[in-house]
């Protein structure tokens, strides 16, 4: 499609001029003779560059402009004046014109600022499209899940994500906490600030202050230069405080009054600087058991945790491992691998220590180390094919955590177990349990459980599931 660029010009000879060369270098162009009629054409024509004389009767160049503007920020304008104007040609530039060209000018001028000008539109309009798929693929609709305990989350987020209270994230390693902060913050009215992540556990507790608050030269050994932490850093955006449960006892009230206060003060320095600032913190610890140790303060406990959010054990979602699974493939360049159903089941009922990161680095392993288009039982790693071994369907003893667990929780997993031995099969799956059918029906209401279409999509006549 070619681009549209519109003329103003109360001048015929030159509109002719400016015409014939800009079709002649394939653009679609409509002329105006004035600038009301401009305007005209401008709402109806819609062009990506405007082209206007300075100095016209009625309605002059910069009244154009700003017209122009004020109605469509985006559309470039560029600015004809006489040779030696300058005072008016930084006036327009002022006033948002892109460009302007003093008569008079040759041809080869016309045409390559006519070209810079496009080019500069179309990768403005790139970078846009682009910042906004970075939007969409930091929405928490896009975090992989459809169980039943991710939609909780994703409620929480979606009622608390565009407010100022703190939120605490806990869970295992490896659940994602971060992936949630992220998203978080992606849909917050602070999405254009910057988000800045620190493990608090990773950092050397006589350190860790400096790195959260900064500090100026000279404070201790080794501090040649002034330096910025990372709540200054965060100003305007999120902070994300990774692993907050590890916090030194020590550096808690310092936390706790920067919180408080809003505000800072670097190390071995006196200037009180403000904070704001989101905090968004996490950890994989049980902040209540440290509370009642004294390895965690309680009232940094209520001024992190305003909006708790837990992330269940990925053993806890099985049903998302296969749409888990799938998106791991497409990001690693296999959206089309096939899985046998042996490979797929083991990898279901595995219990995943590791949860959603052992789960990627395994699957992005086996498309390594795949043998051909599909991924067999006997390519699993070892330690899956152990606990396949020992499946808690397959013997007369349940295998429990130590901490207890969830009556309710271990009857959903059965049943979703059963309906993936059995190809979601309803009627094999309560023959299976021994139940009637409507019993099972009733279950699948009960813990909502959906039976996906491409779950039960097979090649017909073979023992593989395309992923």
């Amino acid at each position: 499609m070619k681009q549209k660029i519109l003329v103003i010009d109360d001048d015929a000879s030159l509109r002719r001029v400016l015409e014939y060369n800009l079709v002649e270098e394939g653009y679609d162009v409509i002329v105006a003779s004035s600038g009301e009629e401009g305007l005209y054409q401008f709402g109806t024509f819609k062009p990506e560059l405007v082209i206007t004389d300075m100095k016209m009767t009625g309605m002059d160049g910069l009244m154009v402009l700003k017209s122009i503007k004020e109605r469509s920020p985006d559309t470039l304008v560029m600015i004809i004046t006489a040779f030696g104007a300058v005072e008016t040609a930084v006036e327009a530039m002022k006033a948002g014109a892109f460009d302007f060209i003093t008569k008079p000018f040759n041809r080869d001028a016309l045409r390559l600022t006519v070209r810079k000008a496009l080019q500069f539109n179309g990768l403005s309009q790139e970078n846009k499209r682009l910042r906004g798929a970075l939007v969409d693929r930091a929405d928490f609709r896009t975090i992989v899940g459809t169980s039943q305990e991710m939609e909780k989350v994703f409620n929480v987020i979606r009622k608390v994500a565009d407010t100022e209270a703190a939120i605490l994230i806990t869970g295992e390693s490896g659940t994602g906490k971060e992936v949630i902060a992220r998203s978080i913050h992606a849909n917050s009215s602070r999405k254009d600030g910057p988000f800045v992540a620190i493990n608090c556990a990773a950092i050397p507790r006589e350190l860790l202050e400096s790195e959260l608050f900064g500090h100026v030269k000279g404070a201790f050994t080794g501090a040649i230069r002034d330096k910025v932490g990372k709540f200054q850093l965060a100003e305007g955006g999120t902070i994300f405080l990774d692993e907050v449960g590890d916090l030194p006892v020590e550096m808690q009230p310092k936390l706790l009054r920067a919180l408080q206060e809003k505000e800072v003060v670097a190390v071995g320095g006196t200037k009180v600087e403000r904070l704001d600032v989101r905090v968004v913190s996490a950890t994989n610890l049980d902040i209540d058991k440290a509370i009642a140790e004294g390895a965690f303060r309680e009232d940094l406990y209520y001024r992190l945790s305003v909006i708790p959010i837990h992330l269940p054990p990925l053993r806890a979602r099985r049903q998302d491992i296969p749409l888990l699974i799938k998106y791991f493939c497409g990001k690693n360049g296999f959206p089309k691998v096939a899985f046998e159903k042996p490979a797929l089941s083991a990898l279901v009922n595995y219990s995943w220590p590791g949860n959603v990161r052992e789960l990627e680095n395994t699957i992005e392993r086996l498309l390594i180390m795949r043998n051909g288009d599909t991924i067999a039982l006997e390519e699993l790693p070892g330690k899956l094919l152990e606990e396949k071994s020992q499946s808690r369907l397959g013997t007369a003893v349940v295998r429990l955590p130590d901490e207890g667990y969830s009556l309710e929780q271990l009857e959903r997993e059965v049943v979703i177990d059963t309906l993936e031995r059995n190809n979601w099969n309803q009627a094999a799956a309560a023959r299976f349990l021994k139940i009637p059918r409507h019993m099972l029906v009733y279950r699948l209401e009960k813990f909502g459980i959906n039976i996906p279409e491409d779950r039960s999509r097979q090649k017909k006549g073979s023992n593989l599931l395309i992923m």
